[in-house]
């Protein structure tokens, strides 16, 4: 079953004071793919900037603005219509063997690296080598490494944060889907199977309602390399279909960032997100 999906994602910024000059990144278009086409998007800013666009080194679209005139609020709302048709998920076919092959460990050589948000303390990584000696596939791995932080870490918002690391979210049992997936992804790693980091939205009612707005999040998920990417939804506990919406891909948080940037001027009092889902067909 397709689906037709238009999301709204507004972000609103207020300072103590002027600020004088703001330089931005946005990634908040969603990818085009077999998957899910973008039949519409569009960036408005104000006050209004200059921009340019390109693609990151991950085939993320970026929207980069400046806005160089004294201001005291700055919002920024992305709207977008997205076709989705996902295929029924295929079950495991890779081999350790392949997996370890130079064609398949060079190719994605950035999504075996662990730097600082995903490397994992190691008495994860000695629970996620016992799952790949038992398992017979590296999809089988995956899937019992998804299930062991589904059960053993609570999704609890507000005990985290942006730059908390896989090692915290793990001794303390909780966090968000960001903590949850970096923690997926260096355990994955950690046994050899290439993983990225997923950014983009997900319909919240299982069943959604023809032109219903509901309010959604930011959301994460986690991809593995099984002859293809396969996706998986720590939170959720399902794997990805016609609900959810692809923005970018990374190695992390740090690469799919849905705004970032720097300015000069007083300092931020406030910032505040919203994101509206709506199935239009």
């Amino acid at each position: 079953m397709s689906m037709q999906l238009r999301v709204v994602h507004t972000t609103h910024y207020e300072y103590d004071g002027k600020a004088v000059a703001s330089y931005n990144q946005a990634r908040l278009t969603p990818v085009t793919t077999p998957e899910q086409i973008v039949v519409h998007s569009r960036l408005e800013v104000s006050p209004k900037p200059w921009t340019y666009e390109y693609r990151d080194y991950f085939g993320t679209h970026v929207i980069a603005f400046e806005v160089v005139d004294p201001h005291d609020a700055m919002t920024v709302t992305a709207t977008s219509t997205v076709q989705v048709n996902r295929p029924a998920p295929h079950g495991p076919t890779t081999t350790w063997e392949q997996l370890a092959a130079r064609e398949v460990s060079d190719r994605w050589t950035e999504y075996l690296m662990l730097p600082d948000l995903v490397a994992p303390p190691e008495d994860f990584v000695q629970r996620a080598k016992q799952i790949s000696a038992a398992a017979a596939l590296p999809g089988d791995a995956a899937r019992e490494l998804c299930a062991l932080v589904a059960d053993e870490v609570e999704h609890v918002p507000g005990t985290t944060d942006v730059r908390t690391t896989a090692g915290r979210s793990w001794q303390q049992r909780a966090g968000v889907c960001q903590d949850m997936t970096h923690l997926v992804l260096g355990g994955l790693r950690s046994i050899g199977i290439p993983a990225r980091y997923v950014s983009g939205y997900h319909h919240p009612s299982h069943s959604p309602a023809i032109g219903e707005v509901v309010a959604g999040a930011s959301h994460a998920w986690v991809e593995w390399w099984d002859d293809g990417w396969h996706a998986f939804d720590l939170t959720g506990g399902v794997e990805p279909d016609d609900r959810y919406v692809v923005v970018a891909t990374g190695r992390d948080y740090d690469d799919v960032k849905p705004v970032s940037g720097i300015y000069s001027g007083a300092p931020t009092t406030d910032m505040t997100v919203s994101v509206e889902i709506t199935r239009l067909a």
